[in-house]
């Protein structure tokens, strides 16, 4: 797929080829990801330097800018995200897509904190990385469609925006998010 290339590229292009110092940016990207699931965009970059166990001076030295940050935690949560639509492709065509909308649901809590940060600037990686998206959830919403068990009068934009809105609300009860979730995909199945 050539947009998944671009995102793929785009991390590869990124990461260090020394081992040790890979291992910094992938141990940064992993705690960049955690710090913004939990405390948004203004995460402090001290304390992901931190939680990475380097200092912030290595911080940035593989992201300039906060900015570079952001982009490369969203292009490393879409590139996994794709990675997963691959790993379902196998279940049975329902089982397939909710299991990867459920990993979306995971996505767009980090997600949102990013694009919160960038709200009003867009640049290439973004629009690399929403075509990733689609190339990985077409196929499964696809193949639901086509296995009679997924309504056919939508898309796969359609069905993002819907799990996005759920995924972006607060719940103050422990399992609603998944409840909700369940409501609105029952919504989406024709067959029980």
């Amino acid at each position: 797929m050539p947009d998944q290339i671009v995102v793929s590229e785009f991390l590869a292009a990124q990461r260090p080829r020394r081992a040790d110092a890979a291992r910094n940016f992938d141990a940064l990207l992993a705690a960049a990801r955690e710090a913004f699931a939990a405390h948004g965009a203004e995460a402090s970059l001290e304390d992901i330097a931190r939680r990475a166990g380097v200092g912030i001076g290595t911080l940035y030295r593989n992201f300039p800018t906060r900015r570079h940050l952001f982009e490369a935690v969203y292009a490393a949560e879409v590139d996994d995200l794709y990675r997963a639509s691959l790993a379902v492709a196998d279940l049975p065509p329902w089982e397939a897509l909710t299991t990867w909308l459920r990993r979306f649901v995971d996505y767009a809590t980090t997600k949102r904190a990013i694009r919160e940060a960038l709200a009003g600037e867009e640049s290439d990686i973004f629009q690399a990385c929403l075509l990733t998206m689609y190339a990985g959830g077409t196929p499964l919403l696809l193949r639901a469609q086509e296995a009679g068990e997924a309504r056919t009068d939508m898309s796969i934009e359609d069905l993002l925006r819907m799990v996005s809105g759920i995924a972006s609300v607060a719940y103050p009860e422990e399992g609603q998010r998944e409840r909700v979730l369940a409501i609105a995909l029952d919504g989406v199945r024709t067959r029980r």
